[in-house]
């Protein structure tokens, strides 16, 4: 009930020497701005680890970006002790290793690997919001992974807090009595030790066997400048030890282990790793590759034969090129993305050209915040000025000869008779009031959208299941859903496999020629809108020439969308005055040569700006987008 305050007490719980029965692991999960980083920060305080003149708020978010917009990006563990008086009354001293996890759909692959590494999860609900679609998602994936939930109303200081009605929505979704359901703030700090006492009474024990052959698992792994990949690992058989050797079971590479310990919020090295604790190891490697995410460590002077079950590697949902304005800054486009890739084990990308923007990166994202918070990173940290070109998914193309084409960039669709396009689709949890059931259900429809179902989780609370195609949700949907619902529906989806769609490829041409930067994947029933959109938009975009120069929207050969964009004219007849009119006449065949001869020659000059506007994410691709 209280933070360990006895030298005896401490000893109990020091790194290495802890018994597995005083550990407990456990992860915060919940839906995005619910607290989870203030009652991680509040935990901090009632423990005692972090100094009352050193507290921060948002303590264990490193970055700047997550400081500035108040989300989590990458999940942070620490330690902290905590002391609970058994039955018999003695103060015992307990070990809690707790996981911040982000809360956006975007980042769920950092909550699941969280929650590979602990036994329990803290379930934590906004008592203001209730229950909201990550909410759900988060619980279903500690459910599957058999952990012990511990459900937790959040924010019971604020005026708006319902606690009871969401206490027995929670109570009907888990299975336990609304009574269970602990109460706490994380703004004052009210019911956080008896969260602390219920997690130490409620979380399981690690099991794993103390002298058996090492096994620890790669839960992340992060970037420092000054001494290269720290892995950050959760020990499940045996033990580690400082300047030991040991070897990574998937690539079979061998290390020497530099520094062991743990972070208690800072990091701090100890004399080595005990089974079911969760620590940090450095060893000094520059290629974060090499310390996979998922992959067991082990002893190499006796290894493990079997590794641990890992979880799936993230796949990148979303494509978009990024290419640097200036051209000779691309050397250090490929350093960034190096670097990055480091702390961001889901970020990929490959070399790429494009006739109009040149040499860049095909990069996959696991969504657009996550493209968002890329961009910005880059922008920030390396000073880089940056063209991204529209979202796009990846396709499965096949062509008349039967061949099947991977289409990750809509350069890459191929010409000629299409036979079938497959598309990636998503199943869609909506949860929202039940008087925004009309306008979600318009909203869906026209992304194309089918039904699969709708719950009611309370009278006024209702939870719709969908199944939409990926390429309509990555743009503006949810904006779309948050706007039509005044904010209250949440949106959370899983990738569903793929589905036959009557897709095509749509290009625009500048005075004939192609730009590829333009060109947009889209279905039939909304190319026409979609050529009408962009020819508009970059008629008012690109500046008038010397010559008339037509933008035209175009399936294959077939011309969809034109406008024209006027020929800068110059006033030949502007000293002309009076006198005979075949002399006006000349002058101005004479320019008409003129333009005609650079028509032939010139191409049109494409401002970037033109670029940044014309690729805005708002690019509709949707049956009935207007």
């Amino acid at each position: 009930m209280s933070p360990i305050l006895t030298p005896e007490q401490a000893a109990a719980v020091t790194p290495a020497a802890t018994d597995p029965a005083l550990i407990r692991n456990f992860s915060i999960i919940a839906h995005i701005d619910h607290g989870k980083s203030t009652l991680a920060d509040r935990m901090l305080q009632a423990t005692g680890v972090v100094a009352p003149r050193d507290m921060r708020a948002q303590y264990l978010d490193r970055m700047d970006i997550e400081r500035e917009r108040g989300i989590t990006i990458k999940s942070q563990a620490v330690r902290m002790p905590w002391g609970v008086a058994g039955s018999d009354g003695v103060m015992r001293a307990y070990a809690l290793n707790m996981i911040d996890t982000p809360g956006h759909v975007d980042f769920s692959y950092e909550v699941n690997r969280s929650l590979a590494a602990c036994e329990g999860a803290v379930l934590l609900v906004d008592a203001a919001q209730g229950i909201q679609a990550q909410t759900l998602a988060n619980l279903y994936m500690a459910i599957e992974g058999d952990l012990a939930i511990i459900p937790v109303l959040n924010k019971i200081d604020l005026p708006a807090a319902e606690p009871e009605r969401h206490a027995d929505e929670i109570a009907s979704l888990i299975g336990c009595e609304p009574g269970d359901i602990l109460k706490v703030s994380g703004k004052t700090g009210a019911g956080v030790p008896e969260l602390l006492d219920r997690i130490v009474d409620a979380v399981p024990a690690p099991v794993g066997d103390p002298t058996g052959p090492t096994r620890a698992m790669i839960f992340d792994s992060v970037y420092d400048t000054y001494r290269g990949v720290v892995t950050y690992v959760r020990v499940v058989d045996g033990a580690l030890k400082p300047r030991e050797r040991i070897e990574m079971l998937s690539t079979t590479a061998v290390h020497d282990l530099l520094e062991i310990g743990v972070i208690s919020p800072e990091p701090t090295p100890t004399a080595g790793l005990g089974a079911g604790e969760v620590g940090y190891l450095i060893t000094g490697v520059k290629d974060v590759r090499q310390s996979k995410v998922g992959d067991t460590v082990t002893s190499a002077a006796s290894p493990a034969t079997e590794p641990l079950a890992g979880y799936q590697e993230p796949k990148p949902m979303v494509f978009s090129g990024l290419f640097p304005v200036d051209g000779s800054d691309f050397p250090v486009l490929r350093d960034a993305l190096d670097k990055l890739k480091l702390n961001d084990a889901a970020l990929t990308y490959e070399p790429e050209t494009s006739v109009a923007l040149g040499f860049g990166f095909r990069c996959g994202y696991l969504g657009l915040l996550h493209l968002e918070i890329i961009r910005e990173r880059l922008e920030r940290e390396f000073n880089l000025d940056i063209i991204s070109t529209a979202p796009s998914v990846v396709y499965q193309v096949t062509t008349e000869d039967r061949a099947v084409h991977t289409v990750t960039n809509p350069s890459e669709f191929p010409e000629g008779k299409i036979l079938d396009v497959q598309e990636p689709v998503v199943r869609a949890t909506i949860l929202t009031p039940s008087e925004f059931v009309g306008t979600v259900m318009e909203l869906c429809q026209s992304r194309r959208g089918t039904m699969q179902g709708m719950d009611y989780l309370s009278e006024t609370r209702v939870e719709m299941h969908y199944v939409l195609p990926l390429a309509e949700i990555v743009f503006d949907f949810f904006d779309a859903l948050k706007s039509r619902t005044r904010g209250y529906a949440s949106l959370d989806y899983e990738m569903d496999g793929e589905q036959s769609a009557d897709l095509v490829k749509v290009d625009i041409l500048l005075n004939g020629d192609k730009v590829d930067a333009f060109s947009a994947i889209v279905h039939k029933d909304a190319a026409y809108s979609y050529g009408l959109k962009l020819t508009k938009r970059l008629k008012e975009l690109i500046p008038r020439q010397q010559f008339e120069v037509p933008v035209q929207a175009a399936i294959g050969s077939r011309i969809i969308a034109r406008e024209t964009i006027r020929a800068l004219r110059k006033d030949m007849l502007a000293k002309c005055y009076g006198g005979d009119i075949s002399r006006k006449r000349k002058l101005l065949e004479k320019q008409k040569e003129g333009k005609k001869r650079m028509k032939a020659i010139g191409s049109v000059d494409v401002p970037q700006e033109a670029f940044i506007a014309a690729l805005g994410a708002d690019n509709p691709t949707g049956k009935d987008s207007k």
